[in-house]
């Protein structure tokens, strides 16, 4: 099992799950992650948070936090 915070820059992964529940999960679900979506991952802030995503065609900024949650291969 692998998550979100734990990809490189220039990466392209796919979710495969979104762990947790409740508010944060919805949040970010609402952001366009969900089960299946391919996420680039552009870049990474020199202090390694937040991350910086390409997903459905809009640039999202990701805490690390929240990345944690989401399994990706």
């Amino acid at each position: 099992m692998r998550t979100l915070n734990q990809c490189k820059p220039n990466e392209t992964v796919q979710v495969t799950k979104i762990n947790g529940s409740g508010a944060v999960k919805r949040r970010i679900m609402d952001m366009g992650v969900t089960k299946g979506v391919e996420i680039f991952v552009r870049k990474i802030a020199p202090l390694g948070d937040p991350m910086e995503l390409n997903i459905r065609g809009y640039e999202l900024s990701l805490r690390k936090a929240d990345a944690a949650i989401i399994e990706v291969r």
